[in-house]
C-alpha cells in the first residue's frame, strides 16, 4: 500500500462503488498477476448486474412518473364535480407529483451504482442555498404562485380587480399573473405583489347589484318620482325579482334631492342592463314631468352688484 494516495483514490475506496471495484482489479489484472483475473471478471459481472438493475429502476420511475401524473389529474376531476376541472391547477400539482417521482428514482439509481447520495445531497443543498439567496425575489413569487394555485382566489377569464387595475385574467403561472384590461392592454403582475394586494374579483358571484343615483327638484313629487324607478327596474326582464328592486331618498342635496335604485341581475349581463337602465330612467323621469336638476352660473354685471349692495344697505333698520 503506497503512503500517499490521491484524494479520488481515498473518496473511491470509501465508497466502495462498483465501477471502481472494477478499476482497481482492471489495473491489477494488466499487471500481470492471474489471480486478479478473475477478480477482474467478477467485478464485471457485478457491475454489469448492477447496471441493469440501475436501467430497470429508471425505466421504472419513468413509468410510474406518468401513472402518478396521470392519477393526480383524475384524482382532481373527481374533485371538481361535476364542475369542470382548474386546467393550471391540474397541470402545475401533477407536474410537480411527476418530478418528486422522478428525483426518488433518480437517488434510487445512484445508489445501485454505487454513488453515495448523502455528499450529493448536501453538494445540492449548499448549490440550493446560494442559488435561493441570489433570487430570493423570484422565489418570493413561486411561493405566492403556489398559494394562489393553491387558494384559488380567481381563475383564467375571470374579471378580477388587483392593486387599482381591472381586467380579464388570461394567463397564470408560477411567477406572475397577466390582466388584459377593457383597452385590451395586457397587464402583467409579479405574484408576490398581486398576493399581497386586495383582490376583487367579479366573475365569482352569480349576481350582482346596481346602483344607480339621480337627482330631481325640489318640487318635485318624491314618490313619483320613487314609484317611476321601480317600474323601469321592472320593465327590464334582465332584473331579477328576488331580490326585488328598492327605492329611496338617499341624499338631500344644495340644490337637488337625490333617489336611488337598487336592483339585482346576472353577473354575465350587468353592465348592459346598468347602461340600458340609465337611460330609461332619465326618460321616463322626464316623460313624468319631473326636473333634472343641474348647477347654474350666474353673472352680475358691476353696477348691477352695486346696486343690490346698496339696496341691501339701506334696506338695514337703523
Amino acid at each position: 500500500m503506497r503512503l500517499f494516495e490521491s484524494p479520488s483514490l481515498i473518496l473511491a475506496r470509501a465508497a466502495n462503488a462498483p465501477l471502481d471495484v472494477l478499476r482497481a482489479e482492471v489495473h491489477a489484472a494488466l499487471s500481470g498477476d492471474p489471480v486478479a483475473w478473475k477478480a477482474t471478471v467478477d467485478a464485471a459481472g457485478g457491475l454489469a448486474v448492477n447496471l441493469v438493475t440501475a436501467i430497470l429502476i429508471f425505466l421504472l420511475t419513468l413509468w410510474a412518473s406518468r401513472w402518478v401524473a396521470q392519477l393526480m389529474r383524475r384524482a382532481l376531476e373527481q374533485l371538481h364535480r361535476p364542475n369542470a376541472p382548474d386546467a393550471t391547477l391540474q397541470g402545475f400539482l401533477s407536474s410537480m407529483a411527476r418530478w418528486i417521482v422522478l428525483i426518488v428514482g433518480l437517488m434510487a439509481v445512484l445508489e445501485e451504482l454505487g454513488v453515495k447520495t448523502t455528499s450529493v445531497l448536501a453538494l445540492l443543498g449548499a448549490g440550493s442555498l446560494a442559488i435561493g439567496l441570489a433570487i430570493q425575489g423570484a422565489l418570493s413569487n413561486v411561493a405566492a404562485g403556489v398559494m394562489l394555485l393553491v387558494l384559488r382566489p380567481y381563475r383564467v377569464g375571470d374579471v378580477v380587480q388587483i392593486n387599482g387595475r381591472t381586467g380579464t385574467v388570461s394567463r397564470l403561472d408560477l411567477f406572475m399573473t397577466e390582466l388584459a384590461d377593457a383597452d385590451n392592454l395586457s397587464i402583467y403582475m409579479p405574484n408576490g405583489k398581486v398576493f399581497g394586494e386586495m383582490i376583487v374579483n367579479y366573475s365569482t358571484p352569480k349576481t350582482r347589484r346596481m346602483e344607480l343615483t339621480f337627482n330631481v327638484d325640489y318640487a318635485d313629487d318624491l314618490d313619483r318620482a320613487l314609484a317611476v324607478l321601480i317600474d323601469c327596474a321592472k320593465a327590464d326582464a334582465r332584473v331579477l325579482g328576488d331580490p326585488a328592486p328598492w327605492s329611496g331618498v338617499t341624499a338631500l342635496g344644495d340644490s337637488a334631492v337625490a333617489v336611488t335604485l337598487r336592483a339585482w341581475t346576472p353577473t354575465s349581463v350587468y353592465w348592459d342592463a346598468r347602461y340600458d337602465m340609465i337611460k330609461r330612467v332619465k326618460e321616463r323621469l322626464q316623460a313624468a314631468g319631473l326636473t333634472i336638476p343641474y348647477p347654474h352660473q350666474v353673472s352680475l354685471a358691476k353696477s348691477d352688484l352695486a346696486a343690490q349692495t346698496t339696496a341691501a344697505g339701506g334696506a338695514n333698520p337703523s
